[in-house]
């Protein structure tokens, strides 16, 4: 008789397996902590700068922080499971500094760069707070929320079963969206457009928390195979980054960020074709 959800057996034998500290997995989250400590510094010392050009600096520093902490996150997960070295404390110790990294620094860099600079629209000065504590505090449940779908000691969730997504955005695009478009608007002295930002950061926010299902690309590992014209395709893609990296990584976050809501309607609709087709006979 197959184990019950009531009765799923540990994953761990107990807390010192649980609790296990893999050196190379947990040294890449560490990376990550390290990264977005200096994100806010870079904010803070922006924030009491001078001149414009070291505030300008300052923060296109925080945002490539930032952006590196994105890399040490998808490296250290991965890394743990190709390894065969997951444990719980990595993926708890992961949830902190994702917080830190892509929670607090991002809200620091909009409250600073953003929405305080804003004097035409006092509005914004008076809730740019708020705004700001609206995105952390969903991303801060948002990796609650991720940390209990995949608990060891729980069933996987009903709305996951079967595939390689998260449920809702997940934290580090919100976070690498957000400063992509702060690189954008540092690099083309578009700061004219920074109004359009806090609504932007608020939609980030309810997307972080939704039942939108987003692909997590674990299942690109080693042995992937992959068509000679997506090689090429991949290739190139990568080769633009590197060349436009001002806004081509706004244009891949805003890519995988639409990519979610888009697959879900068209998921739901087919669903919903299916079911007619069904009752009409």
């Amino acid at each position: 008789m197959p184990d019950s959800p009531e009765h799923t057996p540990p994953k761990y034998a107990d807390s010192g397996e649980a609790s296990r500290i893999y050196l190379l997995p947990n040294s890449l989250t560490a990376g990550n902590l390290f990264f977005g400590f200096l994100a806010i510094l870079r904010c803070i010392q922006a924030n009491y700068a001078e001149v414009p050009l070291e505030v300008s600096r300052h923060f296109t520093q925080a945002v490539w922080f930032i952006l590196f902490a994105v890399i040490c996150d998808a490296l250290d997960g991965r890394v743990a499971r190709l390894g065969g070295k997951e444990s719980l404390f990595g993926k708890e110790f992961d949830s902190i500094a994702d917080i830190i990294s892509f929670g607090v620094a991002p809200a620091m860099m909009m409250i600073f760069l953003i929405l305080s600079p804003t004097e035409k629209y006092p509005f914004f000065l008076q809730i740019g707070w708020l705004i700001a504590f609206i995105y952390l505090l969903c991303a801060g449940v948002r990796l609650a929320r991720f940390n209990v779908l995949t608990h060891p000691m729980l069933p996987p969730a009903e709305q996951l079963k079967g595939t390689h997504d998260f449920l809702g955005l997940p934290v580090p695009a919100a976070a690498g969206m957000i400063a992509s478009l702060v690189l954008v608007l540092n690099s083309f002295e578009l700061r004219g457009l920074s109004i359009l930002m806090p609504p932007f950061m608020l939609a980030i926010a309810a997307l972080m928390v939704s039942n939108i299902p987003y692909p997590s690309f674990k299942n690109v590992d080693w042995h992937t195979s992959t068509r000679f014209r997506t090689f090429i395709g991949i290739v190139l893609a990568l080769s633009g980054i590197f060349l436009f990296k001002e806004f081509a990584f706004a244009v891949l976050f805003f890519v995988y960020i639409a990519y979610g809501p888009i697959r879900h309607l068209y998921r739901r609709q087919r669903a919903r074709r299916h079911l007619d087709r069904k009752a009409a006979k």
